[in-house]
């Protein structure tokens, strides 16, 4: 499946344009992610891309938001690594997170929001606006940002990274897609 194909079927999915943002706000940062580290771009980006399709049919049952969508993307016969990807990126199934593709998806989630909800608060309301020091002085505000879950963006610990060096391949991709994501 190539990224158009995922992008149409991802719309089909989501009607909500903050839902699609969100998504490709995980597709660009999975991709810098995996040019970090060598690993398979394309199959990365799918994964961001994707690792909501099921959000708007389980929003309000989280205990099935995710695995909802790992069928979705089996039965569309994606590789089984960006469907247990997708699966495990939602921690209420209590399931590992094995592979550095499964702890990217699962530390991006929360991570795109934090830097969309900082560059929304500054007057241009744009990700040029921002920096890495910024995003860790808000991170430590509780208020802010409150659904970006903390502990979750830390696990980029996970994959090696220091808190600041995750921050800053994140923000690069996003801002890289700044225009697609009207930021």
């Amino acid at each position: 499946m190539n990224r158009e194909e995922a992008l149409q079927i991802l719309k089909q999915n989501l009607k909500n344009r903050n839902l699609v943002n969100h998504c490709i706000a995980a597709e660009v940062v999975m991709k810098r992610l995996a040019q970090h580290f060598g690993e398979d771009e394309a199959k990365w980006a799918l994964a961001g891309l994707l690792h909501d399709i099921d959000y708007e049919e389980t929003k309000d049952d989280p205990e099935r938001h995710s695995a909802v969508g790992a069928e979705m993307l089996e039965q569309m016969g994606l590789p089984q690594d960006i469907v247990y990807a997708v699966k495990v990126h939602n921690e209420r199934h209590g399931l590992p997170r094995l592979s550095l593709m499964d702890k990217a998806l699962y530390a991006t989630d929360p991570t795109t929001g934090l830097i969309v909800a900082g560059a929304l608060i500054k007057p241009e309301k744009k990700l040029s606006a921002i920096d890495v020091d910024f995003l860790i002085k808000r991170m430590k505000e509780k208020s802010f940002a409150r659904g970006a879950n903390r502990d979750q963006i830390r696990s980029c610990e996970e994959l090696g990274l220091s808190l600041e060096e995750f921050l800053g391949l994140s923000l690069e991709a996003m801002q890289g897609a700044a225009d697609e994501l009207g930021l």
